[in-house]
C-alpha cells in the first residue's frame, strides 16, 4: 500500500512539472521571479517618460533682453580722455574709430571738445552687456598709441589684454642711462621692437619711458621678458637669438 501511494505521488509530481505553465522554453526569455498581479499589471501598462510629457507641454519662450533692459532701463556711460599728442591722429581716424563702435557694438559715441574725451553710452539697440567695456578698452588702446587696425582686435577677440609698465620699474635709471635703455628696446629704426612683435605676435608701443603691450597673456609674458632683458643691459644680438628660438617654438606649436 505504501509503495502504491508513493508511486501515485511521484506520477502526480511529474505531471505537474511537465505542465505548460511550468515548462521553460529556451527560446523565450522568462523571469524566474513570480510577481504579484499589481506589479505585473503596472509593467504591462505603457509608461510615458518625462521627455514625452515635456514635449507635449507648452514651454514659454522669452525674448532676449538687451543691455539696457538687463540693467533695469539704466543708461551706462564710459569716458576716455584724449591726450594732447593723440588729438590730431584722433581727428584723422575718427571715422574708422566710430564705425566699429556704432555698427558692431551698437553704442552711441561722441567727442566732447570741452573735456577732450570720448563719451560712450549704451542704447536700446545694444544687445551685449559687455559691449560698453569693450568699446572703452578699444578707445583706451588707441589713446595709448596703437593703430586702429590693432586696437579693433579687442572688439573681436576675448583673450587679448593691455599691459603697461615704466622702464624705471625694471631698473632705476636716470639721465643718459635711461635714454640708452629706451634706445635698446626700440633699436635702430625700430628693428628690435619689430623683431619682438613678429616673434611674440604682440603689438608694442614705446612712449617715452613707458611701454605698452597688446596681445594674449602668454605672448605678453614672452615680450615682457625680452624687453626687461634689454633694459637690464643684454645685447640685442642675444635677444634676437632668443626671439628666433621663441618664434620657432611658437610656429611648431600652432
Amino acid at each position: 500500500m505504501v509503495d502504491t501511494e508513493m508511486e501515485n505521488i511521484r506520477d502526480n509530481h511529474e505531471i505537474a512539472m511537465t505542465s505548460a505553465a511550468t515548462t521553460i522554453d529556451p527560446n523565450v526569455v522568462q523571469s524566474r521571479i513570480l510577481q504579484s498581479s499589481s506589479l505585473a499589471k503596472a509593467a504591462a501598462e505603457p509608461q510615458d517618460s518625462d521627455d514625452e510629457m515635456n514635449d507635449g507641454a507648452d514651454q514659454p519662450v522669452f525674448a532676449k533682453l538687451n543691455a539696457m533692459e538687463e540693467r533695469g532701463g539704466k543708461v551706462e556711460y564710459r569716458r576716455v580722455r584724449c591726450p594732447k599728442h593723440r588729438y590730431t591722429p584722433l581727428r584723422n581716424d575718427w571715422e574708422q574709430i566710430l564705425m566699429p563702435l556704432v555698427q558692431f557694438l551698437k553704442l552711441q559715441v561722441r567727442f566732447n571738445t570741452l573735456t577732450r574725451s570720448i563719451e560712450i553710452k549704451t542704447s536700446p539697440h545694444t544687445t551685449d552687456t559687455g559691449s560698453l567695456q569693450k568699446g572703452a578698452d578699444f578707445c583706451s588702446a588707441y589713446m595709448l598709441g596703437f593703430e586702429v587696425q590693432d586696437a579693433v582686435a579687442l572688439l573681436r577677440l576675448d583673450d587679448l589684454y593691455l599691459e603697461s609698465f615704466q622702464v624705471t620699474d625694471v631698473k632705476m635709471l636716470k639721465g643718459d642711462h635711461l635714454s640708452r635703455a629706451v634706445g635698446r628696446v626700440a633699436g635702430q629704426d625700430g628693428k628690435t621692437r619689430f623683431a619682438i612683435e613678429n616673434a611674440t605676435r604682440c603689438r608694442i608701443v614705446v612712449a617715452d619711458t613707458r611701454i605698452h603691450m597688446l596681445g594674449s597673456y602668454a605672448n605678453i609674458r614672452i615680450a615682457r621678458n625680452a624687453i626687461c632683458d634689454l633694459i637690464l643691459g643684454s645685447p640685442p644680438g642675444k635677444v634676437y637669438n632668443n626671439m628666433r628660438n621663441v618664434a620657432k617654438r611658437m610656429s611648431e606649436r600652432y
